[in-house]
């Protein structure tokens, strides 16, 4: 059994932006964009791309990528590596979400040190909201962290909130996390979405609402997960002139 195995979910149909993982950004699709920040960090023979999508398969297969079909029935990305889990072992699953182009390497590489060091947690990241922008948007997850460094809830609404109902001061997730293979299994006992889960649209929340202890650690928050054609074009225009200062 494997220490940890980094998994990408990849769903070809994303509710909010249709065939996202293989959409173009910078001449290459954005699935294998993720796919290399991960090599960044470990070797290949740890990086599985988990999908449901037959195209997805072929363009990892063209690139030399492990690539995995799993069912179109899962609900989240988290269920698919619970599916991926099953046949796959590992003490630690890395899950990077496969919406993460430009995910900055280190952050990866610090949930793998994590997840290895304590195996039995779940752990996920957060970084500091640095603007209002960020703070009310309902695609960033916004997090609240008790002192001991655990999730005590997360929400897409702006939270903490004031009575003035202004910016002071909040953290959002950063789209990493790691799962040892029981809670990976607890998820495939229950899987289907818990109620505030599914209200929110926010996976982590099951464990949550179901007694699970969830560490929280700081990263970067310059990643751009892509939720949105405004993020897709964000995330081109910030690649395309990394590659031209790069060549």
């Amino acid at each position: 059994m494997k220490d940890f195995l980094v998994v990408i979910p990849a769903r070809l149909n994303s509710g909010r932006l249709g065939r996202k993982p293989l959409a173009d950004i910078c001449g290459k699709p954005m699935i294998l964009h993720t796919y290399e920040r991960a090599l960044e960090v470990t070797s290949k023979d740890n990086i599985f791309i988990a999908t449901d999508s037959n195209e997805i398969m072929e363009v990892c297969h063209h690139s030399e990528a492990n690539c995995v079909m799993t069912s179109k029935n899962c609900l989240t990305g988290t269920d698919r590596i619970a599916e991926f889990s099953r046949t796959f072992k590992a003490k630690v699953y890395v899950n990077l979400q496969g919406d993460e182009p430009i995910m900055d390497s280190a952050n990866i590489c610090k949930m793998i040190e994590a997840g290895v060091q304590e195996p039995d947690l779940i752990i996920n990241g957060w970084a500091s909201i640095q603007t209002k922008k960020e703070y009310i948007s309902k695609t960033i997850p916004k997090v609240v962290i008790k002192e001991n460094g655990d999730l005590m809830y997360m929400s897409r609404s702006p939270i903490p909130g004031n009575k003035s109902n202004e910016f002071v001061e909040a953290k959002k997730q950063i789209c990493v996390y790691s799962f040892p293979l029981k809670a990976l299994q607890f998820l495939t006992a229950n899987p289907q979405k818990s109620s505030v889960e599914e209200i929110e649209d926010i996976e982590i929340l099951r464990f949550l609402e179901m007694g699970w202890r969830v560490k929280m650690i700081e990263l970067s928050g310059s990643s751009i997960a892509v939720d949105t054609p405004k993020d897709l074009e964000s995330v081109r225009k910030k690649l395309g002139h990394y590659t031209k200062s790069s060549g």
